[in-house]
């Protein structure tokens, strides 16, 4: 338990006079804290996690730290990505999802310079994460630990759009509608970008739509190792998502695991566990063959602080 609540307890018993502890509480309530702390949790509610992270919108004043696990975690000291920097500009900031650990923005950063290098104006930015991280109120069910990153596979063809622009403006598409193969809007310079991102040290996988991958693996020459990071899944026609490592300054992150080379039957990825994504997989269900209902299972939305790493906790109440 924290000094600040313990003391606001100690306080709230032993006062003679109720109307401190009145004032007190109003206090609290206003999120001036003391001690530099936010009350923003009753534990008698219980409340979903995402709600609470979902109203945060300043980061902790601590040390840099990615807290559990990239989809049940939170993140202590964010930075926040500029809205419009020198070669990217970030997409649907109302949302405020442009908080990450350094390590992500400085990515972003660099990989935003690269992109000039292939031809474009820089990078469409979409989600990090919040500022405190956390589960989110809609969409991701990662990007908790500020080590996600979406990037937009729409080529800039501004980098001073408005802020309403950014957040009413369509993205496109790479893949056709047949889910098997990319679409014209698919180029040579998307590969390269790619490749940029995954020849970085600091990222472990890549996530993009199969149709993408196959396409670079069947019209990329040489040993492309890289590609081993790159990893289909569904959806992801829009944009690729980068996930960072666990920085050495976060003990407390949990490493994705098994890690890509355990998951790959190649050095690069490009083998049968690819082809599946369209193939099989885009098989019709046999009839026949009757599947038990799964079991739902808990996701981000349903995770309340009790799920979360209890550094996760401290985490919502520094000011």
């Amino acid at each position: 338990m924290s000094f600040g609540v313990r003391w606001r307890k100690m306080v709230t018993k032993s006062a003679p006079n109720i109307k401190y502890v009145v004032i007190l509480n109003f206090l609290l309530f206003l999120g001036f804290g003391l001690y530099g702390e936010v009350f923003c949790h009753d534990p008698v509610k219980n409340l979903p996690a995402n709600k609470i992270f979902g109203g945060l919108k300043t980061p902790t004043k601590e040390s840099s730290e990615a807290i559990g696990f990239y989809s049940k975690g939170c993140l202590s000291g964010a930075v926040r990505l500029e809205d419009t920097g020198p070669n990217w500009q970030v997409m649907r900031p109302s949302r405020n999802r442009n908080w990450g650990h350094p390590t992500t923005i400085d990515f972003v950063e660099t990989l935003s310079e690269n992109a000039v290098k292939v031809g474009w104006k820089g990078l469409y930015i979409g989600d990090i994460g919040g500022a405190r991280g956390g589960p989110m109120p809609y969409g991701h069910q990662s990007h908790q630990i500020g080590l996600d990153v979406d990037i937009w596979l729409y080529p800039p063809k501004s980098l001073s759009l408005t802020k309403e622009q950014r957040d009413n403006l369509k993205f496109i598409s790479v893949r056709k509608d047949n889910l098997r193969e990319v679409n014209n809007n698919w180029t040579l310079n998307h590969a390269k970008i790619l490749k940029y991102a995954a020849e970085d040290d600091r990222v472990d996988r890549i996530f993009i739509n199969a149709p993408a991958k196959i396409w670079m693996c069947e019209n990329l020459s040489g040993y492309n190792k890289w590609l081993q990071k790159i990893r289909p899944i569904w959806g992801h026609h829009s944009h690729f998502h980068v996930r960072l490592k666990c920085p050495k300054d976060s003990s407390e992150c949990l490493q994705q695991k098994p890690t890509v080379s355990q998951i790959s039957k190649s050095y690069n990825g490009c083998d049968d566990t690819l082809y599946w994504w369209v193939t099989k997989a885009l098989e019709p269900p046999d009839p026949k063959k009757i599947k038990p209902k799964p079991k739902k299972k808990k996701g981000a939305r349903d995770y309340t602080m009790n799920d979360l790493p209890k550094q996760c906790y401290e985490i919502i109440h520094l000011k």
